[in-house]
């Protein structure tokens, strides 16, 4: 899910990526309504690869005190057909960012914020009850994966 603010607009967009049904929804809150399109590509996990070489270890923020600094881990490495360079915290291995290098859209940078460990609402992995009869439109559109969906937000 995303928001935002754009030349004085909001926007918002969900999408819903279920790898194992090769489907995507794009869910549409506002006037409970879901589109459903095709997706390729494979589930790549949030994890630091075994084989993943450490970059560096840094305090962001502050070392001046107690709990005015962040001790985090840059790793890098490779992907199947991507590049990565990813910053996690010490503790706990949560996502900091993370940027990929893929041939298609070059370099793409995601930042983490306000990061809860484990699911709050297990229910948000579902396609809402509104989204139960959309369907896929056979042949009209062309399968997306994650960067796409990124880039070519309508």
């Amino acid at each position: 899910m995303e928001l935002g603010t754009y030349e004085n607009k909001t926007f918002s967009y969900d999408f819903l990526l279920l790898y194992r049904e090769a489907t995507v929804y794009e869910i549409h809150r506002h006037n409970r309504t879901c589109n459903k399109r095709p997706l390729k590509g494979d589930f790549q996990p949030m994890v630091i690869p075994k084989d993943a070489s450490l970059l560096g270890q840094v305090i962001l923020g502050s070392s001046s005190g107690p709990g005015e600094g962040l001790l985090v881990n840059t790793w890098t490495g490779d992907l199947p057909r991507k590049q990565f360079m990813s910053t996690v915290t010490e503790f706990g291995c949560i996502p900091v960012s993370t940027v990929f290098h893929t041939d298609q859209f070059g370099w793409v940078l995601f930042s983490y914020f306000d990061n809860v460990i484990g699911i709050l609402d297990p229910d948000e992995l579902n396609p809402p009850a509104y989204c139960q009869h959309a369907e896929m439109k056979a042949g009209d559109e062309e399968p997306v994966d994650f960067f796409s969906l990124f880039n070519n937000k309508h």
